[in-house]
């Protein structure tokens, strides 16, 4: 819908703004995976508190992705992206402060609910305060903010990472500090009209699909809802295994089935990053062009080719750096950024953050449980990849099929819809 807001400065804003969502995302991620370490060390955590521990992020944005999508499309964006700012501001605190295992899985719950439930609803209001002209640069720089979280935290654990108890409480405190930022500029950001447009709707009766399309049911019984919603399904799921197995398990594949050390494979991880960043930067300038499926499907072989090579010519420090590139450029164009355009434009305003939160929380579900396995899996680390390549193929053709003759954007529908009840 192309009517929100007048000027285009004001898109940037909000979009900036409501993106740090996905800055928040990563930074928490990264720091809980290097700061549950040290606390690990400073508080005599058995495995087993580890373990809970570093399950429990990924479990609280999977439900919280499913939650909040859903409070986000029944009482509105701004509401619930304020309590998840909030949720995450405590959790971050309780995290610096707190000294024993219950304290801390309480904590890193409410940052992974707050962190999960934002997502989808921060997205919601980017698609929504943006045009047609500009939705899906609006969307990919929450990529970017992504890469953003990543770098910056990368850059503070380099910097305090020797001192023990307290680099685990400056990396969370530096989650806290951010979400704190972003409450308060959230607070000047005012309800998404889409969404008040298609509440107003829903409440008088109205019959358009921004308002009669609310019930999460009907994404399952409308073909024109559950196709694409079974296409990003496939699609997010099998392309994020890959994706998570690098960001997890990356460092054990170079160290103990490469056979380099940390510190080489930290250094090829730090300049993927802005490669990605600039890669990133290039979809934006062509995601709301025609050429969109074309770098989709450059994207998805160059992925799907860099997981293929070690399982076909085993593993070396040449097939891992080819790992890595195929990882920048398929996860530029043909991952998440691509999903979340897709989702936006696919689903109607009172089933869009609801759509979207459950594919995030199936994929990061799935994820968490094959993670579980992976460090056995890893023991034939060449079947494994190969495994993984024929899977992000599978999830690369399910979108390709959904997506490359599909042409509908329910913004226009709902534009037109909203134009002809205002004529009539």
């Amino acid at each position: 819908m192309s009517t929100v807001p007048s000027h285009p400065a004001r898109a940037w804003w909000i979009g900036v703004i409501a993106g740090m969502a996905s800055y928040i995302d990563a930074a928490a991620t990264v720091s809980s995976g290097i700061a549950l370490v040290l606390y690990q060390i400073a508080f005599g955590l058995d495995a087993l508190q580890f373990g809970v521990l570093s399950a429990a992020l990924t479990f609280g944005v999977a439900i919280g992705a499913i939650t909040g999508g859903r409070l986000g499309d029944r009482f509105g964006r701004r509401s619930v992206f304020l309590i998840t700012m909030l949720m995450i501001v405590a959790g971050s605190a309780l995290l610096v402060f707190s000294t024993s295992f219950v304290p801390l899985l309480v904590a890193i719950l409410l940052v992974g609910l707050g962190t999960g439930a934002d997502l989808p609803v921060s997205l919601a209001t980017i698609a929504e305060a943006a045009t047609d002209a500009n939705r899906g640069k609006l969307i990919g720089f929450s990529q970017i903010l992504w890469y953003g979280g990543i770098l910056v935290t990368t850059g503070l654990s380099t910097l305090v990472g020797g001192m023990g108890q307290l680099s685990g409480q400056i990396l969370f405190a530096h989650v806290g500090v951010v979400a704190l930022i972003v409450l308060v500029l959230r607070a000047g950001i005012p309800e998404s009209s889409v969404w008040r447009a298609a509440h107003t709707e829903q409440i008088s009766l109205t019959s358009t699909p921004s308002a009669s399309s609310s019930g999460i049911r009907q994404i399952f019984t409308d073909r024109r809802y559950f196709v694409p919603f079974l296409g990003l399904l496939i699609f997010y799921t099998l392309v994020n295994l890959s994706a998570n197995t690098s960001g997890q398990f990356g460092t054990y594949v170079a160290v103990y089935v490469v056979g380099i050390s940390v510190q080489l494979n930290s250094l090829i991880s730090l300049l993927s990053l802005p490669a990605g960043i600039l890669l990133g930067l290039w979809f934006m300038r062509i995601v709301d062009g025609r050429y969109r499926m074309a770098y989709y499907v450059f994207g998805s072989i160059a992925s799907t080719v860099g997981l293929a090579v070690p399982a076909i010519f085993g593993f070396s420090l040449t097939t891992l750096i080819l790992v890595y590139v195929g990882a920048a450029i398929g996860g530029s164009f043909a991952f998440e950024a691509i999903m979340k355009v897709w989702t936006q434009e696919s689903f109607p305003t009172l089933l869009r953050a609801s759509a979207q939160g459950t594919i995030i929380a199936v994929a990061r579900l799935v994820a968490a449980g094959v993670a579980i396995i992976t460090p056995t899996l890893l023991g034939a680390a060449q079947v494994m990849y190969g495994a993984l390549a024929v899977l992000t193929a599978v999830g690369y053709l399910a979108a390709w099929f959904t997506f490359r003759r599909r042409n509908v954007n329910v913004f226009d529908i709902e534009a037109k819809q909203a134009a002809t009840a205002t004529e009539g």
